[in-house]
Protein backbone atom coordinates (compact mmCIF):
# COMPACT_ATOMS: atom_id res chain seq x y z
CA UNK A 1 0.00 0.00 0.00
CA UNK A 2 1.03 3.57 -0.38
CA UNK A 3 0.85 5.50 3.33
CA UNK A 4 1.24 9.36 3.35
CA UNK A 5 2.76 10.32 6.95
CA UNK A 6 1.43 13.75 7.79
CA UNK A 7 3.93 14.91 10.42
CA UNK A 8 5.85 11.80 9.57
CA UNK A 9 8.99 13.34 10.76
CA UNK A 10 8.33 14.00 14.25
CA UNK A 11 8.56 11.93 17.37
CA UNK A 12 5.24 9.64 16.47
CA UNK A 13 5.54 10.25 12.41
CA UNK A 14 9.14 9.35 12.01
CA UNK A 15 8.95 5.85 14.12
CA UNK A 16 5.42 4.97 12.06
CA UNK A 17 7.55 5.68 9.13
CA UNK A 18 9.90 3.30 10.09
CA UNK A 19 7.47 0.63 11.00
CA UNK A 20 5.51 1.00 7.85
CA UNK A 21 8.12 0.75 5.59
CA UNK A 22 9.80 -2.25 7.34
CA UNK A 23 6.93 -3.75 6.22
CA UNK A 24 7.52 -3.38 2.44
CA UNK A 25 4.27 -0.09 2.34
CA UNK A 26 4.90 2.53 -0.03
CA UNK A 27 5.66 5.34 2.75
CA UNK A 28 5.89 9.11 2.48
CA UNK A 29 6.44 11.36 5.15
CA UNK A 30 4.73 14.11 5.18
CA UNK A 31 6.26 17.69 6.87
CA UNK A 32 7.49 21.09 5.70
CA UNK A 33 10.77 19.89 5.71
CA UNK A 34 9.85 17.20 2.99
CA UNK A 35 8.03 20.28 1.08
CA UNK A 36 4.45 18.55 1.88
CA UNK A 37 2.60 20.98 4.49
CA UNK A 38 -0.83 20.35 5.91
CA UNK A 39 -1.76 24.17 7.59
CA UNK A 40 -1.34 25.60 3.86
CA UNK A 41 -2.19 22.76 1.43
CA UNK A 42 0.67 22.69 0.11
CA UNK A 43 2.04 19.76 -1.94
CA UNK A 44 -0.92 17.30 -0.38
CA UNK A 45 -2.38 16.46 -3.87
CA UNK A 46 0.79 15.39 -4.94
CA UNK A 47 1.94 13.53 -2.34
CA UNK A 48 -2.19 11.77 -1.89
CA UNK A 49 -1.98 10.77 -5.89
CA UNK A 50 -2.29 6.70 -5.57
CA UNK A 51 -2.54 6.70 -1.30
CA UNK A 52 -4.49 4.01 -0.15
CA UNK A 53 -4.20 5.77 3.30
CA UNK A 54 -3.25 8.53 5.52
CA UNK A 55 -2.08 9.06 8.94
CA UNK A 56 -2.09 12.42 10.43
CA UNK A 57 -0.06 12.62 13.68
CA UNK A 58 0.88 16.08 12.71
CA UNK A 59 0.91 18.48 16.10
CA UNK A 60 0.67 22.27 16.47
CA UNK A 61 3.37 24.29 17.73
CA UNK A 62 1.52 25.85 20.27
CA UNK A 63 -0.56 24.42 23.18
CA UNK A 64 -2.47 27.68 23.50
CA UNK A 65 -5.95 27.29 22.75
CA UNK A 66 -7.00 29.33 19.64
CA UNK A 67 -3.42 28.67 17.86
CA UNK A 68 -3.55 24.72 18.56
CA UNK A 69 -7.64 24.82 17.27
CA UNK A 70 -6.76 26.72 14.24
CA UNK A 71 -4.03 24.34 13.41
CA UNK A 72 -5.81 21.41 13.77
CA UNK A 73 -9.24 22.45 12.10
CA UNK A 74 -7.36 23.66 9.44
CA UNK A 75 -4.73 21.53 8.77
CA UNK A 76 -7.67 18.20 8.88
CA UNK A 77 -9.46 19.90 6.91
CA UNK A 78 -6.81 20.13 3.94
CA UNK A 79 -5.36 16.44 4.89
CA UNK A 80 -8.99 15.32 4.26
CA UNK A 81 -10.16 17.29 1.22
CA UNK A 82 -7.06 16.45 -0.01
CA UNK A 83 -7.42 12.50 0.70
CA UNK A 84 -11.38 12.24 -0.85
CA UNK A 85 -10.00 14.21 -3.87
CA UNK A 86 -7.17 11.33 -4.35
CA UNK A 87 -9.40 8.50 -3.49
CA UNK A 88 -7.87 7.82 -0.10
CA UNK A 89 -10.00 4.40 1.03
CA UNK A 90 -8.50 5.07 4.82
CA UNK A 91 -8.24 8.34 7.58
CA UNK A 92 -6.29 7.69 10.27
CA UNK A 93 -5.90 10.50 13.26
CA UNK A 94 -3.87 10.45 16.24
CA UNK A 95 -5.50 11.90 19.28
CA UNK A 96 -5.63 11.75 23.24
CA UNK A 97 -7.03 9.41 25.76
CA UNK A 98 -9.70 11.32 28.06
CA UNK A 99 -9.65 13.86 25.07
CA UNK A 100 -13.51 14.87 25.29
CA UNK A 101 -13.21 14.93 28.91
CA UNK A 102 -11.69 17.98 29.47
CA UNK A 103 -13.58 20.88 27.77
CA UNK A 104 -11.87 23.90 30.10
CA UNK A 105 -8.61 22.68 28.42
CA UNK A 106 -7.92 24.90 24.93
CA UNK A 107 -5.60 22.41 23.30
CA UNK A 108 -7.98 19.42 24.14
CA UNK A 109 -10.80 21.28 22.64
CA UNK A 110 -8.52 21.82 19.57
CA UNK A 111 -8.06 18.04 19.36
CA UNK A 112 -11.78 17.17 19.64
CA UNK A 113 -12.83 19.40 16.94
CA UNK A 114 -9.92 17.37 14.38
CA UNK A 115 -11.73 14.39 15.31
CA UNK A 116 -14.82 15.89 14.60
CA UNK A 117 -13.28 16.82 11.18
CA UNK A 118 -11.79 13.53 10.60
CA UNK A 119 -15.46 11.76 11.48
CA UNK A 120 -17.64 14.40 9.59
CA UNK A 121 -15.26 13.90 6.55
CA UNK A 122 -17.14 10.94 4.72
CA UNK A 123 -13.88 9.08 4.49
CA UNK A 124 -13.45 5.76 6.26
CA UNK A 125 -11.33 6.60 9.40
CA UNK A 126 -9.78 5.38 12.49
CA UNK A 127 -8.69 7.47 15.63
CA UNK A 128 -6.33 6.18 17.96
CA UNK A 129 -6.46 7.65 20.89
CA UNK A 130 -3.49 7.34 22.89
CA UNK A 131 -2.54 8.37 26.73
CA UNK A 132 0.58 10.61 28.09
CA UNK A 133 3.93 9.75 26.03
CA UNK A 134 7.01 8.73 28.42
CA UNK A 135 8.97 11.21 26.39
CA UNK A 136 6.89 14.06 27.88
CA UNK A 137 7.71 13.27 31.46
CA UNK A 138 10.81 15.29 31.64
CA UNK A 139 9.74 18.47 30.15
CA UNK A 140 6.55 18.79 32.65
CA UNK A 141 8.99 18.56 35.15
CA UNK A 142 11.53 20.95 33.71
CA UNK A 143 8.39 23.06 32.91
CA UNK A 144 7.54 22.42 37.12
CA UNK A 145 10.99 23.17 38.56
CA UNK A 146 11.37 26.19 40.71
CA UNK A 147 14.59 26.41 43.16
CA UNK A 148 15.42 22.87 42.76
CA UNK A 149 11.90 21.99 43.60
CA UNK A 150 9.59 19.82 41.07
CA UNK A 151 5.99 20.87 41.76
CA UNK A 152 3.49 18.29 40.58
CA UNK A 153 -0.05 17.28 41.23
CA UNK A 154 -1.10 13.67 42.22
CA UNK A 155 -3.04 13.25 39.24
CA UNK A 156 -3.31 9.63 37.94
CA UNK A 157 -1.87 9.13 34.36
CA UNK A 158 -1.14 5.61 32.59
CA UNK A 159 1.26 6.98 30.13
CA UNK A 160 2.65 5.09 27.14
CA UNK A 161 5.98 4.72 25.70
CA UNK A 162 5.78 6.78 21.96
CA UNK A 163 7.11 3.56 20.16
CA UNK A 164 3.83 1.60 21.30
CA UNK A 165 1.91 4.66 20.28
CA UNK A 166 3.61 4.54 16.58
CA UNK A 167 2.81 0.62 16.92
CA UNK A 168 -0.18 1.06 17.39
CA UNK A 169 -0.83 4.09 14.76
CA UNK A 170 0.70 1.93 12.37
CA UNK A 171 -1.22 -1.38 12.82
CA UNK A 172 -4.32 1.14 12.78
CA UNK A 173 -3.26 1.80 9.05
CA UNK A 174 -2.55 -1.65 7.85
CA UNK A 175 -5.84 -2.68 9.31
CA UNK A 176 -9.42 -1.75 8.36
CA UNK A 177 -11.69 1.58 9.06
CA UNK A 178 -12.89 0.99 12.63
CA UNK A 179 -15.27 4.38 11.81
CA UNK A 180 -15.00 4.93 15.49
CA UNK A 181 -11.81 4.69 18.29
CA UNK A 182 -9.19 3.23 19.61
CA UNK A 183 -7.53 4.26 22.78
CA UNK A 184 -4.05 2.81 24.24
CA UNK A 185 -2.36 3.59 27.32
CA UNK A 186 0.87 2.01 29.04
CA UNK A 187 0.58 -0.90 31.37
CA UNK A 188 0.58 1.21 35.17
CA UNK A 189 -1.29 3.43 37.00
CA UNK A 190 0.95 6.07 38.37
CA UNK A 191 0.47 9.37 40.17
CA UNK A 192 2.44 12.10 38.36
CA UNK A 193 4.26 13.05 41.63
CA UNK A 194 5.45 9.58 41.93
CA UNK A 195 6.51 9.39 38.60
CA UNK A 196 8.56 12.37 38.97
CA UNK A 197 10.25 10.64 41.57
CA UNK A 198 10.45 7.51 40.02
CA UNK A 199 12.22 9.53 37.36
CA UNK A 200 14.71 11.35 39.78
CA UNK A 201 15.65 8.29 41.64
CA UNK A 202 16.92 7.17 37.91
CA UNK A 203 18.99 9.99 37.14
CA UNK A 204 19.34 12.27 40.56
CA UNK A 205 20.07 15.76 39.45
CA UNK A 206 19.48 17.82 43.03
CA UNK A 207 15.78 18.25 42.36
CA UNK A 208 13.35 16.82 44.58
CA UNK A 209 9.70 16.13 44.05
CA UNK A 210 7.20 18.39 46.03
CA UNK A 211 3.43 17.40 45.63
CA UNK A 212 1.01 20.36 44.62
CA UNK A 213 -2.17 19.99 43.73
CA UNK A 214 -2.71 22.91 41.88
CA UNK A 215 0.72 22.89 40.11
CA UNK A 216 1.74 22.48 36.07
CA UNK A 217 -0.63 21.19 33.32
CA UNK A 218 -2.31 18.39 35.03
CA UNK A 219 -3.87 20.31 38.12
CA UNK A 220 -7.24 19.55 39.32
CA UNK A 221 -7.64 16.70 36.21
CA UNK A 222 -9.93 13.80 37.85
CA UNK A 223 -8.92 10.36 37.93
CA UNK A 224 -9.74 8.51 35.08
CA UNK A 225 -9.98 11.39 32.19
CA UNK A 226 -5.59 10.79 31.79
CA UNK A 227 -5.81 6.94 32.20
CA UNK A 228 -8.91 5.68 29.79
CA UNK A 229 -11.57 3.31 30.68
CA UNK A 230 -11.72 -0.53 30.66
CA UNK A 231 -12.02 -0.48 26.83
CA UNK A 232 -8.00 0.74 26.43
CA UNK A 233 -5.60 -1.58 24.99
CA UNK A 234 -2.55 -1.64 27.03
CA UNK A 235 1.00 -1.60 25.46
CA UNK A 236 4.00 -3.62 26.95
CA UNK A 237 6.22 -1.21 28.18
CA UNK A 238 7.25 0.00 31.70
CA UNK A 239 7.85 3.37 32.33
CA UNK A 240 11.24 2.22 34.98
CA UNK A 241 12.17 -0.02 32.09
CA UNK A 242 12.03 2.13 29.31
CA UNK A 243 14.39 4.89 31.90
CA UNK A 244 17.14 2.09 32.41
CA UNK A 245 17.04 1.93 28.45
CA UNK A 246 17.13 5.69 27.86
Amino acid sequence: MKIVVVGGTGLIGSQVVGILGGNGHDVVAAAPTTGIDALTGAGLAEALEGADVVVDVSNSPSFEADPALDFFTRSARNVTGAAKEAGVRHHVTLSIVGVDLLPENGYYRAKVAQEEVARDSGLPYTIVRAAQFFEFIAPVMAMSTEDGQVRLPSTQLRPIASADVAAAVAAAAQGEPLRGVRSVAGPEMHRLDRIGEITLAAEPDGRTVVTDETAGLFAGVPDGVLTGDDTVDTAPTRYEDWLKRH
